[in-house]
């Protein structure tokens, strides 16, 4: 099913002409639960992975013995669904109850080292036939296979994320590894996704403010600030909430490819390439939730009548505290490490 993106509720080059200049595309994913095979875009699952090549794991020295089980959290969600589905204003039933407070333990699994080789989380594959705005990979890579470690415990601090993405040539791949390795227990449900097929859908963006001239960036302060004031004046209970230009013109939540990172949780940072110094772009966005209150002006036209709860949370995935993950790419080589920032 195709998912549509609402016009914008303003013309925002014809109040601020001089963002024609800025103007860029990017390509909203619209991830959605589904089946998909090893030769679709998904997010969550089957990889395109050779039968003969080692399935990538994480090696770092952390605790990765306790956790919950793979098998328990989609069943969580399962019977989640199913009962707010029966009864949405009561949700599930004292009997289903006690099913999920046994599906949230953790659980010990014994004879665990910090150092063992533990399976990453296959969490999106994108073929460049299907995602306009992904770019070329190396040496004519057509397809992006992106993983992590399902556990926040890397890095200097011990509690990043570590993140691994895999070019290849799709039409290369003989035979598919069919039971990929997972791990038994991760640290967080929000690392595993559920399967979702996707519905690119490319559309129009515009930098984030803090990122645009200053003069220009005043200039948009100020219109956002006239429109908050008109609204405090109407002092209508029902009037919608005045548009603005992070959350209604220029960059649209949800998973997506090119286009520009949002630093709305922190300053803006520069993202220069560590190997060659080259200002690196925007890859991917894998966010939490595909709208929230803020920013259901992006909802899809197909879908403007369903609430955020159940319906914008289509993966589960979840990055930081319900935040998105901006990965950069290095356009002078795709090869470079990525770098990414957490919003």
């Amino acid at each position: 099913m195709t998912r549509t993106t609402p016009p914008r509720p303003r013309d925002v080059e014809a109040l601020f002409p001089e963002l024609a200049a800025y103007r860029d595309t990017t390509t909203r994913l619209h991830p959605r639960p589904g089946n998909p095979d090893v030769s679709a875009s998904s997010v969550g699952g089957p990889m395109l992975w050779p039968a003969d090549e080692p399935w990538p794991v994480c090696t770092e020295a952390h605790s990765r013995g306790r956790g919950r089980r793979p098998a328990d959290i989609h069943r969580e969600r399962e019977v989640l669904a199913c009962a707010w589905a029966r009864e949405p204003l009561s949700g599930p039933t004292e009997e289903e109850r006690q099913l999920l407070n046994e599906l949230c333990r953790e659980h010990q699994i014994p004879g665990v080292s910090d150092t063992e080789p533990l399976p990453l989380i296959g969490l999106a594959q994108l073929y460049q036939r299907d995602v306009p705005d992904l770019p070329a990979g190396p040496d004519g890579c057509d397809l992006l296979q992106v993983f992590w470690c399902p556990f926040h415990a890397h890095g200097p601090s011990r509690y990043d994320l570590l993140l691994h993405l895999r070019w290849r040539r799709s039409a290369e791949v003989g035979e598919v590894l069919a039971s990929p390795p997972q791990p038994k227990v991760v640290g967080s449900k929000g690392y595993l996704p559920e399967p979702c097929v996707l519905h690119p859908e490319q559309v129009v963006t515009y930098p984030f403010a803090g990122l645009l001239p200053e003069d220009l960036s005043t200039r948009i302060d100020a219109w956002e600030e006239a429109l908050e004031e008109e609204a405090e004046q109407q002092e209508d209970e029902d009037a919608d909430e005045p548009i603005g230009y992070q959350y209604d013109l220029s960059i649209p939540p949800g998973w997506r490819v090119g286009g520009f990172a949002s630093w709305h949780t922190t300053d803006p940072s520069p993202m220069d390439c560590l190997t060659c110094a080259t200002p690196m772009e925007l890859l991917l966005t894998i966010d939490s939730s595909e709208w929230d209150g803020g920013s259901e002006s992006w909802k899809p036209l197909e879908e403007g009548d369903l609430p955020a709860h159940r319906f914008a949370t289509p993966t589960k995935v979840i990055v930081g505290r319900a935040g998105e993950l901006n990965v950069f790419a290095c356009p002078a080589d795709p090869e470079h490490p990525h770098r990414w920032s957490i919003q």
